[in-house]
């Protein structure tokens, strides 16, 4: 399967489970990327940090804190001590023994599956190589046309883009910029991703008139969707997918 960003006229969004099904199981887990999919996404979105041994793995923050029962940086922590800690019981009892995943596990579950929409977390904390180390992963699954690279850092986006002209890259935002378009053509990128609060039908009508995309997040109810729907963005990212199936 392929990854298409643009929306097809009169046919309906692309569903994008916000980090699998962040309403309903702990974020960034692979339980909650297969409760996504089981919702019906058409992509699962999630976030990227290089652990101290230089892996791919998928976790928000910069530390462990908020999401596992372990304490630190993840730059500071290999993969098998970070691999030694519960991502689930956080968020709920039924949920503990659940492991923080490398992107590879991600890839080699959701190929032919599901899209993937990886954000790469760069900044405060940055990660020299990430981009080129996602991107190696992505072409070892062959996963390159059933993903995108998002990020709010520009500068991964565009170097991400000319390692990679075949990936499609989507810029990170929030606010109304003057040009929109042209932040996005300045990262080499494919599609904007705003906060949903800054989406208009006159950005969205400027965006695809450009030939590019748009895929707001992160709404969490039915009228805001229904809305971002209507006004014809290409894609939505949300917590809770079954608003999909109301829309």
């Amino acid at each position: 399967m392929n990854l298409s960003l643009l929306r097809a006229l009169g046919a309906p969004l692309l569903r994008v489970g916000h980090r699998g099904a962040k309403g309903h199981a702990p974020e960034n887990t692979m339980i909650s990327f297969m409760m996504g999919t089981d919702m019906g996404v058409s992509a699962v979105e999630t976030d990227v940090h290089l652990s101290k041994d230089g892996e791919v793995v998928l976790i928000h923050d910069h530390t462990v804190d908020r999401t596992t029962n372990g304490h630190g940086f993840v730059k500071d922590m290999t993969l098998a001590e970070l691999k030694k800690l519960d991502a689930g019981s956080w968020y709920d009892a039924r949920f503990a023994g659940e492991r923080i995943p490398t992107l590879s596990e991600l890839l080699a579950w959701a190929k032919d599956r599901v899209g993937v929409a990886i954000e790469i977390k760069n900044g405060p904390l940055y990660y020299p190589g990430i981009a080129e180390k996602t991107i190696r992963l992505l072409r070892e699954h062959g996963m390159e046309r059933q993903a995108i690279l998002i990020s709010f850092d520009h500068f991964v986006l565009r170097e991400a883009k000319q390692i990679a002209p075949e990936i499609a890259t989507g810029i990170l935002y929030v606010g109304g910029l003057v040009d929109a378009v042209g932040a996005a053509r300045a990262a080499l990128a494919d599609a904007l991703h705003p906060n949903w609060a800054f989406v208009t039908p006159e950005l969205v009508r400027t965006v695809h008139e450009a030939g590019l995309a748009i895929s707001p997040w992160n709404p969490n109810d039915l009228p805001t969707v229904r809305m971002l729907s209507r006004m014809g963005v290409d894609s939505v990212g949300t917590d809770y997918p079954e608003l999909f199936g109301q829309v």
